[in-house]
């Protein structure tokens, strides 16, 4: 969450009545609590790194900074430049941090020369303090690591006053491997479709990338699609008016390109999932800036013509809903939150022509705020043939959203269903011959809110649904490469409120469901991906501070690839893990990253 903006509530579904309070700040609980078990470690439940048991090639420690009172200041710079004599294959991120005193959870980014590693947000922390750690594999930076006297940035915007005494400490440091000839890298040659395809004539024999994926086949150039850096070199979107635009001019030997988004809710709009219609608000009365309905949108443009869009996973921060849900485990990608890649590959007919064009962002129905910024990923042809490319097919017609409506005075019910299908296709003639990309992509979008008991019960029920399919072929029609992706994104929300004995004291009891869930599917190879938490939780509070409460949250993260197999369930309660099983084996008749 922003500082400046903050609606920081520990129950974010507070009812909806004159009678009601407003949304309020999480302040520390009695100290009795606190002291009952002794302080963990937040922790986002993820797999371990496929080469975390290996001895890394080098290890470079490079940023360690405290963020105390840093609003409005610039981000905070290390020098970065590539170790000398490692050879290394991949990269990973090391980010750890710990707070000394109270604090509420705030937004940080990564960036390197302008481009973003990482987008985060820290964990609330209570007069004990508090402390995490994670990583991330930063292999597709590559282009950007290998690399020397670049900058990197860190932002973390915040506050320290009276009732906020807590400073971040943070350290980054980057961690190489050198896979090649590992178990990782045999077991990957084994369980994987072929990484290049080879085209041969009578004097050459050419590899070109066939992989998809960012990771595997990093990009050769990184461009970052970002701000100029004094407030972060992420763009605000305050309004669904608003867009914002960087103009670069590619190198004319790219033979693919791919935008990586970067995007994070805040403010009024930071549970825009949840948001009522604004006519619903103003027919009650209501003193609430949060509105402006549940459809969001975040778009993204070339020479103003929308190319691709994204329908963003609803990160929770630490304080978000219950902040008791989340002590010792986060949400999901509350440490890591996604990344969105879109394919432009089709649009290199437009983009190679020695001329600068025109990236740029908005968010539809957007109320203040959103950051955003992007990185263009290109792949580049050092071969002798002059690149060349052109489209084939565009199709990308203006989203469709319904609205339906009922309600009288507080009680009612809004639901919301949108759709967005596009298909973009093009050809690029490379030293790898004529190629031709064709991505479909269908989002969907399924939202309801229904409102009961004169709006002190308050249900949530949101789904996002994204579908896309890129294939790669030759003249002949025969395929280069292939990848389809499904992920879904249910949310379930429940919230009731009964007002206390006293003035401005309330109970809230909240249950909550949300998973990601994603079927991949890489040329004739499969993999499967589901992460779900289930919490439910109580606070009894007077005004703006927590008199007591209660958060339980189970989470089972399971997933099947080209990697293996891997399970982990873990549970909390009051602050501290009850259970906790991992497991690495594969379930009878399952073979991990099997042909279809």
């Amino acid at each position: 969450m922003h500082p400046s903006l903050l609606l920081l509530s520990l129950l974010l579904l507070l009812p909806l009545s004159a009678a009601s309070p407003p949304p309020f700040q999480h302040y520390p609980l009695p100290a009795a609590r606190r002291s009952a078990r002794p302080l963990q470690t937040q922790i986002e439940v993820t797999r371990p790194l496929p080469f975390d048991a290996l001895t890394p090639a080098c290890t470079l420690p490079l940023f360690n900074h405290t963020f105390a009172h840093t609003s409005d200041l610039p981000p905070s710079a290390a020098n970065y430049s590539a170790p000398l004599n490692c050879t290394w294959s991949n990269a990973v991120l090391h980010f750890s941090g710990a707070a000394n005193g109270t604090q509420i959870d705030r937004i940080a980014a990564v960036w390197l020369a302008g481009a973003e590693l990482l987008r985060t947000s820290t964990p609330v922390s209570t007069n004990d303090g508090v402390s995490w750690s994670f990583t991330k594999d930063v292999t597709r930076f590559s282009a950007l690591l290998r690399r020397s006297n670049l900058s990197l940035s860190v932002m973390l915007e915040n506050t320290v006053d009276e009732f906020y005494t807590g400073a971040f400490d943070v350290n980054i440091t980057f961690l190489f491997y050198n896979i090649k000839n590992s178990p990782i890298h045999n077991r990957r040659s084994l369980n994987s479709s072929p990484r290049k395809i080879i085209k041969r004539s009578r004097r050459q024999s050419i590899a070109i990338n066939a992989s998809l994926e960012l990771d595997q086949i990093p990009a050769d150039l990184i461009i970052p699609v970002s701000a100029a850096g004094d407030e972060g070199y992420w763009f605000k979107i305050q309004t669904g008016n608003d867009a914002v635009y960087q103009g670069i001019q590619i190198p004319n030997n790219t033979y693919r390109a791919v935008i990586e988004v970067f995007v994070s809710a805040h403010g009024d709009d930071e549970f825009w999932y949840t948001n009522p219609p604004d006519f619903y608000i103003e027919s009650n009365g209501l003193n609430i800036t949060r509105g402006h309905g549940v459809y969001r949108e975040v778009l993204v443009t070339l020479d103003d013509n929308v190319v691709g869009s994204v329908l963003p996973f609803p990160v929770i921060y630490t304080g978000g809903i219950n902040p008791l849900f989340w002590d010792p485990i986060v949400a999901i990608g509350a440490f890591n939150l996604p990344s969105y890649e879109i394919e432009l590959t089709p649009f290199l007919g437009i983009l190679l022509d020695d001329k600068k064009h025109y990236f740029g962002f908005g968010v539809a129905d957007a109320i203040s705020f959103w950051l955003v910024d992007a990185n263009l990923h290109l792949w580049l042809d050092d071969g002798p043939v002059k690149v060349q490319a052109g489209p084939i097919k565009y199709k990308n017609p203006n989203n469709c959203v319904e609205r339906e409506s009922s309600f009288a005075q507080l009680n009612g019910k809004f639901e919301t269903e949108g759709e967005r299908e596009t298909e973009f296709s093009g050809w690029v003639y490379s030293s790898a011959g004529n190629l031709t990309t064709r991505v479909v992509t269908k989002l969907e979008f399924d939202n309801e809110i229904s409102y009961k008991s004169n709006g002190t019960i308050v249900k949530v029920e949101h789904e996002v649904t994204v579908k896309k399919q890129i294939a790669i072929t030759l003249p002949s029609s025969d395929t280069v490469a292939s990848f389809s992706v499904e992920s879904k994104y249910p949310l379930e929300l429940k919230t009731t409120s009964v007002a206390g004995s006293g003035p401005d004291n309330y109970l809230v009891s909240t249950e909550l469901e949300v998973s990601y869930e994603e079927e991949k599917k890489i040329d004739h190879f499969e993999s499967e991906f589901k992460n779900k938490q289930e919490c439910s939780g109580w606070m009894f509070v007077h005004g703006e501070d927590v008199l007591s409460g209660a958060g339980a949250t189970s989470q089972t993260y399971t997933v099947q690839d080209s990697h293996g197999c891997y399970t982990r369930k873990v549970s909390a309660d009051e602050g501290a893990i009850v259970s906790d099983t991992e497991n690495f084996l594969c379930a009878a008749g399952v073979v991990s990253g099997s042909p279809a």
